[in-house]
């Protein structure tokens, strides 16, 4: 190396061109091209869809972008209206509207409704409106069944009031005697309530009695030939009758050789307390007032006057008993006869029978307490 100039530093001399000839070169070598990422595989889908771009989920700031955008933006430089930046790796800023939504927070399960939530919701004024109109219905009908009562005359409760008094009257008789109004096996029969009420001889008879009834104590040979009849005697508690001679008038009838057991047809019993209590007999014969026939025969019709023949009773009218009818003339002796016999026939199976014509005699089963018809009077079945 040659030797600086005298009176100089070193260092201090301007290079020369030999010295740019000497000097290396410091161009850095050519840089080797790295080959591109491999691209990441599309997500499967349906046939013909376009994947979407992935969304850089780094702040504005922190992109790079973003960052230049925003840098173009403040100096004016961004890009011209109708241009797009598709390609050129701008990506528009996010904001906060383009924040991708929240799922809805999960509703909680509360208490179902009951039963009566459920229909007022569905059927809504209309489950008010129904009970309220309901109710006005009811209030409507009692009002109504309370003035009708009210608009009734004082004396139509007076026969309910008889009737009631003379149902319980029958309950306690049935309770004293262990029976009571039996459940008729056949239609009931008698005859019917007049049109017209005769005019009756002053009455010597009880109109209403206890409603409660006795057997006869006793009882009687048998009487006749044929099927035995058994046959039990009562007479209403509180009626001034005595139960014995009754009881005799209606053995004496049955037994009577013109009676229903003529030519040994059947024959008759009567029996005593024990038997009825047992239900030993075949039918009863029974004298009761008149305003208890209502009672003894339910349905039937007497109207108080007639007698009839209900279930296994022979109910004799205590009226028709002691007075007879017009069409008799006052002969209560042949009435009686008349009146067993024609109640005993319909308990023995018989129905009623019309007048045969003018003059002749009146069949026993004829209503004869109703009137002859132009027949003559006759008490016995075979006279």
């Amino acid at each position: 190396m040659a030797a600086p100039p005298a009176g100089g530093r070193p260092g201090s001399r301007r290079p020369g061109a030999d010295d740019f000839e000497r000097r290396p070169s410091r161009v850095p070598p050519p840089a080797v091209r790295r080959p591109p990422p491999p691209r990441p595989p599309l997500p499967s889908g349906p046939a013909g869809a376009h994947p979407r771009p992935p969304v850089d989920e780094r702040r504005p700031a922190d992109r790079p972008a973003d960052r230049a955008a925003g840098r173009s933006a403040a100096h004016g430089r961004g890009s011209p209206p109708g241009r797009s930046t598709a390609g050129r790796g701008v990506h528009p800023v996010r904001t906060g509207d383009d924040r991708p939504p929240r799922a809805p927070a999960p509703r909680r399960a509360g208490p179902q409704p009951g039963r009566l939530r459920r229909f007022v919701l569905r059927y809504g004024w209309r489950a008010y409106a129904i009970p309220l109109l309901i109710v006005a219905t009811l209030l409507t009908l009692v009002d109504l069944a309370r003035g009708g009562a009210g608009n009734e005359p004082a004396g139509a409760a007076a026969p309910s009031a008889a009737a009631s008094s003379t149902a319980a009257a029958t309950s306690a008789a049935a309770d004293a005697v262990g029976e009571g109004t039996p459940t008729p096996t056949a239609p009931a029969e008698g005859e019917a309530a007049p049109t017209a009420t005769p005019s009756a001889a002053a009455a010597t008879y009880v109109e209403q009695g206890a409603g409660t009834v006795t057997v006869v104590p006793g009882s009687s040979p048998v009487y006749g030939t044929g099927p035995l009849r058994r046959f039990a005697v009562e007479v209403e508690d509180g009626i001034g009758v005595d139960g014995a001679s009754f009881a005799a008038a209606v053995e004496a009838t049955l037994a009577d050789p013109r009676g229903w057991g003529a030519g040994g047809r059947m024959s008759f019993q009567r029996v005593g307390v024990e038997e009825a209590a047992a239900g030993d007999f075949d039918f009863k014969v029974s004298l009761i007032s008149p305003g208890n026939m209502e009672t003894y025969c339910p349905g039937v019709g007497t109207g108080g006057y007639t007698s009839c023949r209900y279930g296994d009773r022979a109910v004799i009218n205590l009226a028709r008993w002691e007075t007879a009818v017009p069409d008799y003339q006052g002969d209560v002796a042949t009435y009686r006869l008349y009146v067993v016999n024609h109640e005993v026939g319909h308990a023995l199976g018989n129905g009623h029978e019309p007048c045969p014509g003018a003059g002749q005699l009146a069949p026993v089963m004829q209503q004869q307490t109703l009137g002859l018809e132009g027949c003559t009077k006759n008490a016995w079945p075979y006279p």
